[in-house]
């Protein structure tokens, strides 16, 4: 693999300036608020976000991902409408998953493209992923690698990734795809054991919290040098920010965030697309 990092953060700044908009827009949220700043002071609660964010499209119903936390609903579609393009496979797993209570569990139209142009600008040939539910990022990954590209999949269970495999196989993308099916902790120590310690050139981390930083150490160990990690839902909605909110997912969060911040074995952006998307670039 080459390490493109000049050209690639070149790159990244260009996508980064369309998330302006968004940043802004949090910005207004929490412009009357006092903000956490290594730990110092907080919201006096995260539902005041939504409250002081009401015209926003994004609640605690709508779910982690599904929209961009902050955009008011007609930027949302306006972002969906000229930001996106049509995919129909893509389409028809959002529609699939939507049809189900926990639907709100799949990332954002947007996100999903950015993640698309992400892998594509990498030249990425090998990709690992946390988290698959129904499979809705994973096509999108397996979509930007090239025909003798590789994705592996982790998850827990097979039940929602099935829904998300005749997708794979309508969009022609099935036979990158290796899912591995038990727990992801499980999985990982076993890649690194066998051999693929510093070949991916791009991880997606999107499952249970409290496991976060053990997928986060090993995505550094099996990710290369110049390659990218990806954390999904480090907003939480705004839970992140309430120190009043305590549970086991917050604090697993809260603390990777921090970790994150703070690691001089990655260069990182945290991003307000979708619940929170923060980026690493492996040094």
């Amino acid at each position: 693999h080459v390490d493109i990092g000049p050209c690639f953060t070149m790159h990244l700044v260009a996508i980064l300036e369309l998330t302006i908009v968004n940043s802004l827009r949090w910005l207004t949220l929490v412009g009357s608020c006092e903000c956490l700043v290594n730990g110092d002071s907080i919201f006096s609660s995260y539902q005041d976000v939504f409250i002081a964010g009401q015209t926003s499209n994004f609640s605690e119903t709508d779910g982690m991902s599904r929209v961009s936390f902050g955009l008011p609903a007609v930027l949302q579609d306006y972002v969906v409408k000229v930001g996106t393009r049509p995919n129909p496979h893509r389409a028809a797993l959002r529609d699939a998953t939507n049809a189900l209570e926990n639907a709100s569990m799949q990332i954002s139209e947007e996100q999903g493209n950015f993640m698309y142009l992400l892998i594509k600008m990498l030249g990425a040939r090998k990709c690992l992923e946390v988290g698959t539910f129904t499979g809705y990022s994973a096509l999108v990954t397996a979509e930007a690698l090239p025909a003798d590209g590789e994705l592996v999949c982790c998850d827990i269970s097979s039940e929602y990734p099935a829904i998300g495999r005749p997708h794979w196989e309508t969009a022609g993308v099935a036979s990158k795809i290796d899912l591995r099916i038990g727990p992801a902790t499980e999985t990982l120590e076993t890649l690194l054991t066998t051999g693929h310690a510093g070949t991916f050139d791009f991880a997606f981390i999107d499952a249970d919290k409290p496991n976060y930083d053990a997928y986060y150490e090993a995505a550094l160990k099996l990710v290369r040098q110049g390659g990218v990690i990806g954390i999904d839902n480090t907003l939480w909605y705004a839970k992140v920010i309430d120190e009043d909110v305590q549970d086991d997912d917050t604090i697993a969060l809260r603390a990777l965030n921090i970790k994150v911040h703070a690691d001089a074995r990655v260069e990182m952006v945290l991003l307000p697309i979708g619940d929170g998307l923060t980026l690493c670039r492996v040094n």
